[in-house]
């Protein structure tokens, strides 16, 4: 079976259909339509532990993970149960409640923020931190690295990785050219283009963005260095630093990518953003930091942000149940977990043939296809490998019941529930993947 045949997946087709009537490509979020690979995307009925089984029956050993809040794994049986609990109590209040506050305190005791306030999604809390950023400075200019996606944010969508490169798209239409005029974009890990930019724009530049270790170009971690250096040079030029964790929050480490790297060094970002993994698979998210920044923010001062589901009971029940049971022992099965798939996976290819970079930022972690270099530390060499190798790769790996993300530019997840069995499926379906890809035609 090659790439572009389409195996048979009645029900799933039959719903792929349904929904290209009724919805834009029949998805609602685009990279999950199949564009970029090919084929029929699986519609999925359930999931429990590592697995995911589609609507025609079949399972799968999942490595996406909900593009990353699945920590715990699906259907997790305390989270589930305090989610029964919580939706039987009321689905919806309009009012603070309690779990709303036991979220926030868990945040602020992993991380170094001061204070939180809670929205509904990662492009939520991208655009309130912004706005917050320029509201504290008087600012307007913000300062972002190619490659690295924030959210469908207007003036965030010049040069974002994600969906945005996987479609072949600069930006987007809708986004007026005012949105990104405000909009500095820089190469990832460049001092010196940062440098640069602030020696021409430094008294206009409210922020720089970046998420702590990118992940929507593939996992490209920041040098050594690099965060601090971005810290501290926000510091000395009166500009706020704003590190997205909205995906290595509370995934790479309990403190996130912060703990990491900022720990050890001795800094903190001015203002971090979260998502995915504090959901525990709601739609829910936040932006925090420094208490003076932060008290900008109405009902204590002039900046404006609200929400009506934001701090949602029972999404917040879900995330305060998996931070809770994200302990020491979880963070250790995800990074054993994370190394050995990696491993394997660069091993098949290797023994195939195949160039590649295999990649982590923590337990984050992807395979770029390219050939001559043993790093990808930007987003221009992202954008350098064979796209038609990793579409052969993802079709076989799916094909031997293994889900794979459906494009090149992003990072594969594991859970804590991915044991012995499951990696037993996914060394068993990597050699096959790999003689495809090796025999899948050069990329231009």
């Amino acid at each position: 079976m090659t790439a572009e045949s389409t195996p048979d997946f009645p029900a799933s087709a039959a719903l792929f259909e349904r929904a290209r009537a009724v919805s834009p490509g029949g998805v609602n979020s685009p990279v999950r339509a199949f564009r970029a690979v090919g084929g029929t995307p699986r519609f999925m009925a359930s999931g429990t532990g590592p697995y995911l089984t589609d609507v025609d029956g079949t399972e799968y050993v999942d490595l996406v993970g909900s593009w990353g809040p699945m920590l715990l794994g699906h259907a997790h049986p305390e989270v589930i149960d305090a989610v029964q609990r919580a939706a039987a109590a009321g689905t919806s209040f309009g009012t603070p409640s309690e779990p709303e506050v036991l979220l926030a305190e868990e945040i602020v005791t992993r991380t170094p923020v001061d204070s939180v306030r809670l929205v509904s999604s990662g492009t939520e809390a991208t655009m309130s931190a912004i706005r917050l950023a320029r509201g504290c400075t008087g600012r307007d200019l913000v300062m972002k690295f190619a490659g690295c996606y924030h959210g469908h944010v207007d003036s965030l969508l010049v040069s974002a990785g994600s969906g945005v490169v996987t479609f072949g798209l600069p930006g987007t239409p809708g986004v007026p050219e005012a949105s990104t005029a405000q909009t500095i974009v820089v190469p990832y890990n460049d001092t010196a283009a940062v440098e640069k930019a602030f020696a021409e724009y430094g008294d206009q530049i409210a922020c720089v963005i970046t998420e702590a270790a990118a992940g929507n170009m593939g996992a490209v971690p920041p040098l050594p260095g690099f965060n601090k250096f971005l810290s501290e040079t926000c510091a000395r030029n009166g500009a706020l630093f704003i590190s997205d964790e909205v995906m290595t929050g509370f995934r790479v480490s309990r403190s996130g990518h912060w703990g990491l790297d900022g720990a050890a060094e001795g800094w903190r970002p001015d203002l971090l953003t979260f998502g995915k993994v504090m959901g525990g698979g709601f739609p829910a998210a936040a932006f925090g930091g420094r208490d003076d920044l932060m008290s900008r923010l109405a009902p204590e001062g002039p900046v404006y942000q609200a929400g009506t589901l934001s701090g949602n009971p029972i999404a917040t029940t879900a995330g305060y149940t998996t931070l809770r049971l994200a302990t020491d022992a979880v963070y250790e099965q995800l990074d054993a977990v994370a190394g050995q798939v990696r491993t394997l996976a660069s091993e098949a290819l290797t023994e195939a043939g195949v160039p590649h970079v295999a990649q982590a930022a923590g337990n984050l972690f992807s395979i770029f296809f390219v050939d001559g270099t043993d790093t990808v530390t930007d987003f221009e060499q992202a954008q350098a490998q064979n796209v038609k190798q990793h579409k052969a790769f993802f079709h076989a790996m799916l094909d031997a019941g293994v889900y794979l993300p459906p494009s090149a530019f992003e990072s594969w997840f594991v859970s804590a529930a991915h044991d012995d069995r499951a990696i037993e499926r996914i060394a068993a379906a990597l050699p096959a993947a790999a003689r495809a890809a090796a025999a899948a035609p050069p990329a231009h």
